[in-house]
């Protein structure tokens, strides 16, 4: 399982995330995922502990905590939904073909 962290600082360093939850069990990893175009942290995270009970425990104590002048949103992470994507050719719509031969 993995756990969702909302809200953060941008300021915030995965040492930081880490020192936190460890505080409610072993951390087995923290990822903070940062923007493409700017190189900057979006203000979220997400963190995995070694056994579910931790996980539990960190979620309950830390969701709506004040940390680094923000309420932290925690809890568990939602599986990365298929947004489908990059294909713009619009199927069988020949209003969205590539080629000019379409005119309408």
């Amino acid at each position: 399982m993995s756990i969702y962290v909302g809200n953060l600082s941008y300021e915030v360093t995965q040492d930081d995330l880490n020192a936190v939850f460890a505080e409610y069990g072993q951390v087995k990893r923290v990822n903070l995922p940062v923007d493409r175009e700017t190189g900057r942290l979006r203000g979220f995270g997400f963190v995995e502990m070694i056994n579910e009970e931790d996980e539990e425990k960190a979620i309950e104590a830390l969701d709506g905590a004040s940390w680094m002048g923000r309420d932290m949103r925690v809890n568990k992470a939602k599986p990365r939904e298929n947004k489908g994507g990059g294909n713009y050719s619009g199927g069988n719509n020949p209003k969205f073909s590539r080629n000019n031969n379409n005119r309408y």
